[in-house]
């Protein structure tokens, strides 16, 4: 079973990067993603009523459920919507598969777990693998400033997901599916991006081309529905440093796709900086024979 989920994340996700490069257009990005969300909402919320299961949230779990929309669908995804306006889709994906990185440190912060000696090691393997892969695209562009920004947003859109990881693995910690959180998290990220663009003035502006409503459908039904709860479902199953594993994998995919798609072409530095970060999530995910670990505090 887990094989198999990891297989579906790695082949949809891998895919998704650049259906998020076509949603960029006439519509504002946060009413993309509002549609995208409030779409996968609908589609999740019908299943559960399909299942009887649809009930409403305990009480207890409103605020993580509430936060959890925030971070795994709302901010983390402006940031990586805007960054796919300066940087290639693919990085995009190499930059995310960072999060297995950003699961223990911050497993580490907020919830008080040691961290292994691998997990630091893996983490500056990591880095010097991002540091190859971007120094060409530093060279080739006048202005770095904008290659610097897409890097800055999809950090900073990979952090809000690793935080997402944290809080569905609490969810489901007491008993409560990811089927179900996603559906009322990502009602919630949904309507919290209309009320923000409604109060900011924007224009409620739906794109009609055919490219734009493909990518909606495929970023709402196999990116969200399928994608997001097969990943939560490996974070209940196997933790959430080993189940942000698979996106050690799909940064291949994506890559790919940008090379056919946006003509990213491949370069001696760039492979060895894809696989440094590969390397580095490895390590991260490998279980250390000797259990030495940073301890908190």
């Amino acid at each position: 079973m887990n094989i198999l989920l990891y297989g579906a994340v790695v082949l949809i996700w891998g895919t998704t990067w650049f259906a998020i490069k076509l949603q960029l257009g006439i519509s504002p990005v946060a009413l993309s993603i509002a549609w995208r969300f409030g779409l996968a909402a609908l589609v999740l919320i019908v299943i559960l009523a399909w299942r009887k299961q649809l009930k409403p949230l305990p009480r207890n779990a409103w605020g993580l459920v509430a936060i959890q929309g925030l971070c795994l669908f709302c901010v983390n995804f402006l940031c990586f919507y805007n960054a796919s306006r300066y940087i290639p889709t693919g990085f995009e994906a190499v930059v995310f598969s960072t999060s297995t990185l950003w699961n223990a440190v911050n497993a580490r912060v907020f919830m008080g777990r040691g961290i292994a000696s691998n997990v630091i090691t893996g983490g500056m393997v990591g880095l010097m693998g991002l540091v190859a892969l971007f120094s060409p695209e530093f060279s080739a562009h006048h202005d770095g400033m904008k290659t610097l920004l897409g890097l800055a947003l999809a950090l900073a859109g990979t952090l809000c997901f690793s935080a997402g990881n944290l809080l569905s693995a609490r969810l489901q910690s007491q008993g409560l599916k990811p089927l179900y959180t996603n559906a009322w998290g990502m009602l919630f990220g949904a309507l919290v991006l209309l009320l923000a663009s409604m109060l900011s003035g924007q224009q409620f502006v739906f794109d009609t081309r055919p490219v734009y409503i493909g990518a909606l459908l495929w970023l709402a039904i196999p990116g969200s529905v399928i994608g997001f709860t097969a990943y939560l479902m490996l974070v209940g199953r196997l933790g959430a440093e080993r189940a942000a594993y698979c996106t050690v994998l799909f940064p291949l995919v994506a890559l790919n796709v940008s090379a056919v798609m946006e003509g990213y072409r491949w370069t001696p530095l760039a492979i060895s900086g894809v696989l440094l970060v590969m390397a580095g999530n490895w390590l991260v995910f490998r279980k250390p024979r000797a259990a030495r670990v940073l301890a908190p505090g």
